[in-house]
């Protein structure tokens, strides 16, 4: 953190010792210990936090993004609305009941190739 070698040091404690005195040096040395050591945990819990709260807003953006690709109610909708629109065409072109004809009921059945008559009834089919 600061470019303080050896020597720079030891000017420090000569100076400290000298303005200080051997009395009171020790006590300011224990004090002064204290407030950087306080220092540094303040600065430790304030980097925590602001890592925790980084971390907190990213896992929000995952969650988020996640959500939206997993989000599948957009094709269940799509899904849903083609199968009405599936079902609307058909309903919509076929003649409704009520526009049949006298000669639409009088006509005779079509007949099938390879089909058994009509009086016949399927061998699988119980009554």
């Amino acid at each position: 953190m600061f470019d303080i070698g050896f020597g720079k040091l030891a000017l420090i404690a000569v100076v400290a010792l000298l303005v200080l005195g051997p009395e009171r040096l020790p006590r300011v040395a224990r004090t002064a210990g204290a407030l950087i050591r306080r220092a540094r945990n303040s600065w430790a819990s304030v980097r925590a936090e602001i890592e925790r709260e980084i971390a907190t807003d990213d896992l929000k953006r995952s969650i988020r993004e996640v959500a939206d690709a997993v989000d599948i109610r957009a094709d269940v909708n799509a899904a849903a609305n083609s199968i009405h629109e599936g079902v609307r065409k058909p309903m919509t072109d076929a003649k409704p009941e009520s526009t049949k004809t006298a000669t639409d009921d009088d006509a005779e059945p079509a007949v099938v190739a390879g089909a058994p008559p009509a009086t016949e009834l399927d061998p699988h089919e119980r009554r």
